[in-house]
């Protein structure tokens, strides 16, 4: 009768569940983590560290429920600064909202009205506070759900008063060094809004315009033939110049030509039977001619664009002189080598002009209405209508009058409100800058940005040329909910008060206590006393990205734990999506220069956005909207950190259903690995049963070897910010050394073997090591995991696994070239024995490997190095018997070994010897001991003997 056996086998046991059930089980360790803080605990534990990261959180806005973006915005941030602690640093990391602007006061508007309707500016800022703090709220509960770790108790958010009132002494600070200025110069200007908008507030999208060339006679067009040496007679002779924007054209001032470009002077089309002679780009001529509908370029003679500075041209339909101007915005790309110049609609349009003394005229009002002043031309009025729709009045105005040379529609690129998706215009108002110029803010930037770390590297290059043609920052806002540029300008002369700086850190001592409505409530006499009537408060406020942009200012400069203290190794770090570089990157760059000179940060770091599987954006019109709630409610938050680790951050990202279900089964693939490692670890105590790594069988030794050699890596690519690569190591390991070949090899001793034999605690030994080890690699990764691995290991240790560092008890010597080569060697002939026992398998001629016998044949050379350990090579191989013999002819039908500098080949044959029911190896010696039939014997000695004796594997 058969013996039962099965108290002798050491199977694994475990409470660590084969089921993640992430969904249900997260939660649970979250409402843990916040009963015990575990942040604060982190902090505690960290604080003596000697190095510093801090990760500064680019605040999100506090609009809406959060989507994938701020999904793997914040998971980034959490796995950066989670691979910081474990590699030594005290990484505190401090949430932020940016709270004020128009998407908030707009939501408080659909429900109350504008301020002044139902609600007086007071109670409507109120309303705008409290509806931001009900989507902090809600937007912070996801935060957390995806596991990421951080003061959420303390955040920064940009309405507290205390943050407000260190937006007064930032821009302060700003204005002391002499880098804020007031004028009327064009800015973007959106009508939804009523505002100024900021460039990093501008996304372009098509947009259907007419494209004119429009004629701008010569008032003297003798004198202007002349300057080419050809005499006009009775000819009209004039200047053509092309636009997308006829609505421009009554603040036209000027028309601009290039200085280096050679102009020719052409036979243009005749107008009401005379002769027509135009003055165009000779690069230009023949394309602008075509458009004419004149066939063949006739050239009369060239000059040079600086031969036509100051000749004077008629405004197409008023009665106004319009003098040649030279700008250096001027090309021969397109167009006709001759640029309408209107001051008030583009900034290059502003700055040539006020090199010629010609100012502003202001026709177009806020809501892109011509003003009642604007001239009436031929009967046809302007004044009252939104230039939209003066575009086709103008163009029939200019046919009228014969001077409308082409008119065609055209579809291209044009600048759009990102809140509104409406095409905006230039647009020139007073408005408070930040002068790029003036204070040699633009050098000092860019000498910061050559500074700095980015992450990918083009990320230098992108937001150099960014700022090196920027123009100067309009820094205010026509808005009620936002901190208010808190100066004292004269009535009469519009400069601010000489003491603005003092006054302003009055203002931000009354902000700390009530916000900004101290400053609308403020009696400006309780400052300026009887200066008080000569001066009035600036009512705009800040550009929101101004809020963000001093951060730097207002929160690592504030609170204690974000800033260097005694440590030598301190490092600020800015991660971001890629639209940032026009965005929060360089608001922060631009206010650090003004105020520190120098960037507020030493690393950058830019992501991708979110795209699915065909590569479109994420939409909800699409229906390809992945949303991160649904991913934690049905796969959990530690599979979405899988996918977004596992993804390359420095492109776009793709996601959908059927990658996050791959993600999931990549999942599986580690927790088992790291299931089985603990299932074997049942019963084995660290402190007593913890072998030396040189004191261990050499297989094992092999694998810890692997381990450390994998941590290198894992750690230089945690260094590097290269997620993906941790994450294809560390599966790769699972998978390959440990999956398909430790833990299988070792099977057998850690089942077979007396439970505290060398053989088996060696074999623990190593696993408790690569668990040790393994469980901090994913602890960045895969948060609610890593934890759940660490409370199952065996031995003393801390509430966390966040509380250690990069696991210390691995190999700390690498492999000798000539061990390597041992084992690379070794691998090889497995690899071709596996390949022979495999077709075995296919031809049915054996089911397990175990079945079969093998016979390796090698060259003397191998036979010598492999020989000590020739009694055990049949457990590595996994079958019952392995040969070494000497190296003979092979058949054809045998499997060579690719080697270097040796040779060796494979065969193998069915076993005939009787199966062990113990550990299932055919051997000869099964039934040779009376009192256990069915055993081999080293079977016998492990259940009633000493145990065998294992050296190698």
């Amino acid at each position: 009768m058969t013996q039962d056996y099965k108290s002798t086998i050491n199977l694994p046991q475990t409470d660590f569940p084969m089921r993640g059930d992430l969904p249900k089980r997260e939660p649970g360790w979250l409402a843990q983590w916040e009963q015990v803080d575990r942040y604060a605990q982190i902090q505690a534990h960290t604080a003596g560290r000697d190095k510093v990261f801090v990760l500064h959180d680019g605040p999100p806005y506090a609009n809406g429920a959060i989507h994938i973006g701020h999904a793997v915005n914040k998971i980034l941030k959490d796995m950066t600064v989670k691979s910081r602690l474990l590699a030594g640093h005290r990484a505190p990391y401090v949430p932020g909202w940016d709270c004020h602007g128009l998407p908030i006061e707009i939501a408080v508007e659909k429900k109350y009205g504008k301020p002044g309707d139902k609600l007086d500016a007071r109670a409507f800022r109120q309303k705008c506070r409290e509806y931001a703090a009900e989507q902090v709220d809600a937007q912070r509960t996801d935060f957390k759900r995806l596991g990421v770790l951080g003061d959420w108790q303390k955040p920064y958010r940009t309405m507290d008063f205390t943050y407000e009132a260190s937006m007064v002494r930032a821009l302060a600070r700003i204005v002391a060094n002499g880098h804020v200025v007031r004028g009327a110069k064009p800015v973007y200007w959106c009508f939804d809004c009523g505002s100024a908008l900021a460039e990093a507030e501008i996304e372009y999208a098509d947009k259907q315009s007419p494209a004119v060339d429009v004629a701008y006679d010569a008032l003297d067009p003798q004198a202007l033939a002349r300057l080419f040496g050809v005499d006009a007679g009775d000819a009209i002779v004039a200047v053509p110049i092309w636009t997308t924007t006829p609505w421009t054209l009554p603040s036209s001032l000027a028309v601009s030509l290039g200085a280096e470009l050679e102009y020719a002077l052409v036979e243009g089309p005749a107008r009401d039977g005379r002769r027509v002679l135009l003055v165009i780009a000779s690069a230009l001529a023949e394309r602008a001619l075509q458009r004419y509908g004149v066939e063949q370029a006739v050239v009369l003679g060239t000059v040079n664009g600086l031969a036509l500075e100051g000749v004077q041209l008629k405004h197409p339909f008023y009665p106004r002189e319009v003098p040649v101007i030279l700008g250096e915005h001027v090309s021969a790309e397109d167009g006709t080598g001759a640029v309408h110049t209107a001051p008030d609609h583009g900034v290059e349009d502003f700055t040539v002009s006020r090199q010629y003394g010609i100012g502003t005229i202001n026709l177009v009002d806020g809501r892109g209405i011509y003003r009642a002043d604007t001239p009436s031309a031929d009967g046809v009025e302007l004044a009252g209508q939104h230039l939209w729709k003066a575009n086709p009045v103008i163009v029939e105005l200019l046919r009228a009058r014969g001077v409308l040379l082409a008119h065609v529609t055209i579809e291209h690129a044009y600048p759009h409100c990102w809140r509104h998706k409406t095409p905006v215009i230039y647009r020139a108002t007073p408005q408070w800058f930040i002068g790029m110029e003036q204070a040699g803010l633009r050098d000092t930037a860019l000498k910061s940005i050559k500074e700095v770390r980015w992450v990918p590297g083009w990320g230098e290059e992108r937001i150099a040329g960014m700022v090196a043609g920027r123009p100067d920052w309009c820094i205010s806002r026509q808005r009620t909910w936002g901190v208010p540029i808190a100066l004292f300008v004269h009535k009469a002369t519009q400069e601010p008060h000489p003491d603005s700086v003092a006054l302003m850190e009055q203002v931000a001592r009354r902000m700390e206590q009530g916000g900004i409505d101290a400053w609308y409530e403020l009696d400006a006499a309780e400052l300026l006393g009887d200066q008080a009537g000569d001066y009035e408060k600036v009512t705009d406020v800040l550009d929101v990205w101004f809020d963000s942009g001093v951060t730097h200012f207002g929160v690592i400069g504030q609170r204690p734990e974000l800033q260097q203290g005694d440590a030598h190794d301190y490092k600020v770090m800015y991660l971001e999506g890629s639209d940032q570089h026009r965005g929060w990157f360089q608001s922060s760059l631009l206010t650090s220069s003004a105020i520190h000179g120098r960037a507020p940060y030493n690393d950058v770091l830019t992501h991708g956005f979110t795209v699915d599987a065909s590569g479109r954006k994420m939409s909800k019109s699409l229906g390809n909207v992945v949303a991160p709630q649904k991913v934690m409610d049905t796969l959990g938050a530690d599979v979405l950190r899988l996918w977004v680790a596992s993804a390359d951050y420095r492109n776009e990202m793709t996601v959908s259903d059927e990658i996050l279900k791959r993600v999931s089964d990549s999942y599986r693939r580690i927790r088992n690995t790291a299931r089985f490692l603990l299932g074997n670890l049942d019963g084995f105590d660290p402190a007593k049963h913890l072998l030396p790594v040189e004191e261990s069988l050499l297989l094992d030794q092999w694998a810890v070897q692997q381990a450390y050699d994998l941590q290198q890596a894992v750690v230089a690519a945690y260094d590097r910010y290269d997620f993906p690569e941790v994450v294809a190591r560390v599966q790769n390991f699972c998978t390959n050394e440990l999956g398909a070949l430790y833990l299988d090899i070792t099977k057998d001793r850690l089942y077979t073997m007396p439970t505290d034999s060398r053989g088996r605690r060696s074999a623990q030994s190593a696993m408790y090591r690569i668990a040790e080890a393994m469980v901090r690699w994913l602890a960045p990764v895969l948060s609610f995991t890593a934890e759940e691995i660490w409370q199952a290991l065996p031995g003393a240790r801390g509430e966390t696994v966040l509380f250690e560092t990069w696991y210390e008890g691995l190999a700390a010597t690498q492999a000798s070239p000539e061990q390597r080569r041992y084992w690379a060697d070794l691998l090889a002939i497995r690899d071709s024995a596996s390949r022979v026992l495999e077709g075995m398998r296919k031809a049915e001629q054996i089911g397990a490997a175990l079945e079969a016998k093998v016979t390796v044949h090698v060259d003397d050379a191998l036979r010598a190095r492999y020989a000590p350990a020739a009694g055990e090579l049949r457990f590595f191989f996994i079958t019952s018997e392995l040969t070494l013999a000497p190296l003979a002819p092979r058949p054809d039908d045998a499997a060579k070994v690719e080697l270097d500098g040796s040779e060796a080949w494979v065969s193998s044959s069915v076993s005939d010897a009787a199966k062990c029911v113990r550990c299932w190896h055919r051997r000869d010696d099964v039934g040779s001991h009376a009192d256990h039939p069915e055993l081999c014997g080293r079977c016998v000695s492990n259940v009633e003997g000493p145990g065998e004796d294992r050296r190698w594997f």
